[in-house]
């Protein structure tokens, strides 16, 4: 007999879920996709929410293209989409073709089918290209490169009657560029921006360039997404069939996209029936900044709606699209091109209902280096927070390292390189990233004299770039006049209406009569074969040339370098041109005259410049990366060097003055993106002294050095040297051992010192036996264009405080008072007339008034 149990007494049994790492959970796994094997829950939960906007903040080392690439795999596994219906857009070609192979080898064939992945541009292009009629276009235009750009504009200044040498046309290229990348067309520049160039045509010309593509059939990159917008915001039809078209949308390096880019992904990524909440992407959408200059408004977005609500009208149901959105806001450090961090910051308001998801689990970093990234990047404001950690261990330390100079940095990092290499570690493996291009050149010449093989990445080496090799030609005739490579090189540079006509005949005549092109100029000038204009100027030249080997005699060869620059017009040159690269191209310069202080005479600067240039290694060589910080994004080494923290320099002044606190923001984003980079080893460099702008500066530590974790960092001594006998205050010296003086002398200098040692160190404030002053070498220049500097330094005891080397800083008091009478090696006797901390105002009696370091000069 079956017996039935009453209702009231069934105890309820309870839900059942398996547990984590139980056979259940195991045996799931296994029967699941292949490509979610070995990925970490926030991993596996970004690729599987598919459903809805998504913002993944991946920090750095987090896997975020394998995160990007695995979505797209489980979105075509899951039947959500065919690769036709999925637009994915990364930055770089690079990015597209690595993510194209990745997806590859997840799906085989499939990856084929999905036209929609590249760049922004690529697709931009591909969209133009199939409704180029309603751009005024034929579908078989042609996108001009920068040089076309550039050629086109100089046109217009033409027509126009500009001075183009006033108003370059490279830097109204530039103008546009920015511009365009705003999403601005011709009628909605701003008055007040228009009129930066050309006494206020600088939009009239906007709309003749842009007429004049049109008539050439031609579009510049601005234009493959501008023209988009356009088409979208005229014809919604055609907006209407991309928007379902693209079941899922997918962004890398979100942080990085500018405006143009935000406008035309947010059409794009709008639901086809919330289309009515669109009326912004107008002019008012684009408002200004705090600063003045024109940009995203704080509170209201291109696409809000009056009321700053991107959300679609109440009466109409909310339909999201699918987008999800890749990047790290603590990596945004392209704002000086365009980018908007904001356009990350904002994406839930943006997109209501988004759901962020934060990859913080860091497999390229050890402990220590992440925790100081960490700490760093917190000091910044604009950020939505994210803290990376990693199950590695902690590994070695953050090391910050204090040289007394540029060139004790350089060696410094020279050992420990030659150090790491003797361990048995890879060339390949090591980076040293610098804040400018021109702190590259004192490693290039030090990596010289070692032998270490090194490659630039990014950019040419130093005594490849173009304005260098042009002062080099200059240089190389006046060593030796039967240079005509170099000859030819610099005869219409800058431009002296000499054209290729020109140098045909001088080649010409050269052969006939077997005798070098400066010499065939020279017998072209006294003819008549020439026009007056053209003549005159190849006769200037000529007389100049043999004006600067007279001076070759009797001049130091640093100062001869710097007369030509200015004589040549070379200087001038790039002084009024007024592209972004102007300025860099003119430190170089100046970087240029400095190198040449380490030689004898111009013929053993040249010899070494042969050695530099011919070095010449194949892309698989093992070899020291030299690269600028911003090159250095989306790579990593196990050894990664840092020098040249310092204010001024990094942060850059010339970016805090320009942005205030965003740019200081954006500078420490980029030592967060410096120390991610290495693996095991980041190592910090700052110089007590270093040349900038020609002229010899006592620098600061920068303030982001205060801002690493004690814990995480380790400070340590240069193993530099010093060129002038001790390690510039950062260290012991072999000279502190040393009791007292091994002999006598009766010479000014030894007695000085003695007296010094009687004084118990004198300025160095010591008491130390031994202690004393070593006079440097005395460097000059030319007084004439930019103070190049001389001096005389004095090594000073180290400072310490509690154990650790403490920088000497510019806010220490000067021991010398007003009206006192010094002593300067270049600018010879003088008096005080004014004093800050540790710098001095000084009334030369020959010299003039010039402003100099205390260490620099000695009481009279």
């Amino acid at each position: 007999m079956i017996r039935m149990t009453e209702p009231s007494k069934i105890t309820a049994v309870p839900d059942h879920q398996p547990a984590a790492g139980g056979i259940a959970a195991r045996a799931r796994a296994s029967v699941g996709p292949k490509y979610l094997t070995g990925l970490n829950p926030e991993q596996r939960e970004a690729v599987e929410t598919l459903d809805g906007p998504v913002l993944v903040l991946a920090g750095a080392g987090t896997g975020k293209t394998r995160v990007l690439t695995t979505r797209i795999a489980h979105i075509l596994s899951q039947g959500r989409a065919r690769p036709a219906e999925i637009l994915s857009v990364t930055f770089t070609n690079k990015a597209a073709r690595e993510m194209k192979h990745r997806l590859g080898q997840m799906l085989g064939h499939a990856v084929e089918g999905m036209p929609w992945l590249g760049t922004f541009h690529s697709i931009g292009g591909r969209i133009l290209r199939v409704h180029a009629e309603l751009a005024q276009l034929k579908s078989n235009f042609t996108v001009l490169d920068v040089d076309d750009q550039v050629r086109l504009l100089k046109q217009l200044l033409q027509a126009e009657n500009i001075d183009d040498k006033r108003w370059p046309a490279r830097m109204l290229a530039g103008l546009i560029d920015g511009w365009k990348n705003r999403g601005l067309m011709p009628s909605q520049v701003p008055s007040g921006e228009a009129a930066t160039f050309a006494n206020g045509k600088g939009g009239k010309l906007y709309a003749s360039y842009q007429e004049r593509l049109k008539i050439l059939n031609a579009a510049d990159f601005g234009d493959l997404l501008l023209e988009n917008i356009r088409i979208f915001r005229e014809h919604p039809d055609i907006l209407r069939q991309y928007q379902q078209r693209f079941k899922y949308i997918l962004v890398d390096e979100y942080q990085d996209t500018n405006v143009a880019q935000y406008l035309w992904l947010r059409l794009l990524s709008q639901a086809p029936s919330s289309n009515a909440s669109l009326p912004g992407l107008t002019r008012q959408s684009i408002a200004s900044s705090e600063d003045g200059s024109p940009g995203l408004d704080a509170s209201r977005r291109p696409g809000d709606d009056e009321n700053g609500d991107a959300r679609p009208p109440a009466n109409e149901k909310p339909h999201v699209k699918n987008i999800c959105c890749v990047g790290d806001d603590d990596q945004s450090i392209y704002g000086w091109r365009g980018a908007e961090v904001d356009n990350i910051l904002r994406f839930d308001h943006d997109f209501p209902g988004a759901k962020v998801i934060r990859l913080e689990r860091n497999y390229r970093s050890t402990g220590h280096i992440l925790a100081a990234a960490s700490h760093l990047i917190a000091h910044n404001e604009g950020r939505l927070g994210k803290t990376l950690r990693t199950e590695d261990h902690d590994g070695e330390k953050v090391t910050v390292t204090g040289s007394w100079d540029s060139e004790e940095e350089a060696r410094g990092i020279g050992e420990e390189i030659e150090q790491i290499q003797r361990k048995g570690e890879k060339l390949n493996e090591i980076a040293i990233l610098v804040r400018a291009s021109y702190q590259m050149r004192e490693f290039e010449d030090r990596f010289v004299t070692l032998g270490l093989p090194y490659r630039v990445i990014g950019g040419p080496r130093f005594y490849e770039r173009a304005e260098i090799r042009d002062a080099l030609a200059y240089l190389r005739v006046i060593n030796s006049p039967a240079d005509d490579l170099a000859f030819e090189r610099i005869v219409n540079t800058p431009k002296r209406g000499l054209g290729d006509a020109t140098v045909q005949m001088l080649h010409d005549h050269a052969r006939k009569r077997r005798i070098p092109l400066l010499e065939a100029a020279r017998a072209v000038v006294e003819t008549d074969e020439l026009k007056p204009k053209a003549r005159g100027s190849l006769r200037d030249l000529v007389a100049q040339f043999d004006r600067w080997r007279a001076q070759r005699e009797v001049t130091a060869h640093t100062d001869l370098a710097q007369i030509v620059l200015d004589e040549s017009g070379y200087t001038e040159m790039w002084q009024k041109d007024r592209s972004a690269d102007a300025a860099g191209r003119l430190e170089n310069l100046k970087e240029l005259v400095r190198s040449m202080e380490e030689f004898e005479n111009l013929q053993g600067f040249l010899e070494h410049i042969s050695l530099v240039m011919d070095r010449e290694g194949g892309a698989e060589e093992d070899a020291v990366s030299l690269m600028t910080l911003h090159s250095a994004k989306g790579l990593e080494f196990d050894n990664v060097f840092l020098p040249g923290w310092e204010e001024g320099l990094f942060p850059s002044q010339r970016t805090l003055d320009e942005q205030g606190r965003a740019g200081l923001e954006e500078e420490r984003r980029l030592g967060h993106v410096g120390l991610t980079r290495a693996r095991r080893r980041a190592m910090i460099y700052f110089a007590t002294n270093r040349r900038i702008h020609g002229t010899w500066s006592t620098t600061i530590p920068s303030r982001f050095l205060d801002e690493l974790p004690a814990a995480n960092v380790e400070i340590t001594e240069s193993k530099g040297g010093s060129a002038w006998g001790g390690t510039g205050g950062y260290g012991a010296s072999r000279f502190d051992d040393m009791e007292a003086f091994g002999s006598t002398y009766s010479t000014p200098g030894w007695q000085r010192a003695q007296a010094n040692r009687n004084r118990g160190g004198g300025r160095n404030g010591g008491g130390r036996s031994g202690g004393f002053e070593e006079e440097a070498a005395t460097f000059s220049s030319s007084s004439s264009g930019p103070d190049f500097g001389s001096f005389s330094s004095r090594r000073r005891g180290p400072l310490t405080i509690e154990g650790e080397l403490v920088a000497k800083s510019t806010g220490t008091t000067s021991e010398f008072s007003l009206s006192d009478r010094v002593f300067h090696q270049k600018f010879g006797y003088g008096s005080v007339t004014k004093i800050d901390g540790n710098k001095l105002t000084i009334a030369f009696d020959k010299a003039g008034e010039k402003k100099v370091v205390d260490s620099f000069v000695q009481r009279a």
